[in-house]
């Protein structure tokens, strides 16, 4: 059994905190289980009697505050020091503190050009939705990210660091459903669409192998992801 009080009184880098003793051993496998599931006379005590930690005083507040409610933390895209609270977390062995860090707020968008497929019997035949590209917009090292070894980069040449913007991404598959699954799967959440009407486009003067019938049920359609 530990010996600590239920209200813990810290001494972080000289700014004072205290916390439920349960919320500083909530996450299985961290340094604040360990120490805090031990002796109390182990620990460093100020001048005070509160225990010491000799790390970031500032930061820590966010700790507690991962700590608290794990699931609803998050830091804002104006949040500045990112990297320094990433280093107390990995000093504190809090690896859910550590991949809320990891993944940085943004925002993506996929925009696709498609028509409807059509059979042999034309209009009375139309199988489904006839994708020929998925389109990615964004920052490159989110879209990397996210997309991995199915983003093709060949038409966006690095001319510069990952933090710069693209328009000119495109995947290598036309599946919509995965794209959304992946975008679900690394924190991303639909908050806006918007497509062009069809059976508006000319039929004159069509490249040849053109479909003229489905030339016509062209239309462009983008779905708009965030990450916050």
């Amino acid at each position: 059994m530990s010996d600590f009080p239920a209200v813990v009184e810290l001494n972080v880098g000289g700014v004072q905190y205290a916390s439920g003793l349960d919320t500083l051993r909530s996450e299985d496998g961290s340094w604040l289980q360990e120490v805090f599931g031990g002796s109390a006379d182990d620990m460093p005590k100020d001048s005070q009697g509160r225990f010491f930690i000799d790390r970031d005083g500032v930061l820590f507040r966010y700790v507690l505050e991962y700590l608290r409610e794990p699931a609803k933390f998050k830091v804002t895209a104006e949040f500045q020091d990112r990297v320094r609270l990433r280093r107390e977390a990995e000093f504190f062995r809090l690896s859910g503190l550590v991949e809320a860090l990891t993944k940085e707020p943004g925002c993506i968008t996929i925009g696709y050009r498609g028509s409807f497929q059509f059979g042999r019997d034309g209009l009375a035949d139309v199988k489904f939705r006839k994708i020929t590209r998925l389109l990615v917009h964004g920052r490159v090292a989110i879209c990397r990210e996210v997309f991995g070894d199915t983003l093709n980069e060949s038409r966006d040449p690095d001319h510069g660091g990952p933090d710069r913007y693209t328009a000119r991404f495109f995947l290598k598959h036309v599946f919509i459903e995965q794209a959304f699954d992946m975008l679900q799967d690394n924190g991303f959440r639909c908050v806006g669409s918007c497509g062009s009407g069809t059976a508006g486009s000319i039929t004159e003067n069509l490249k040849p192998g053109v479909d003229s019938e489905e030339n016509r049920w062209n239309h462009y359609n983008e779905f708009v992801f965030i990450r916050d």
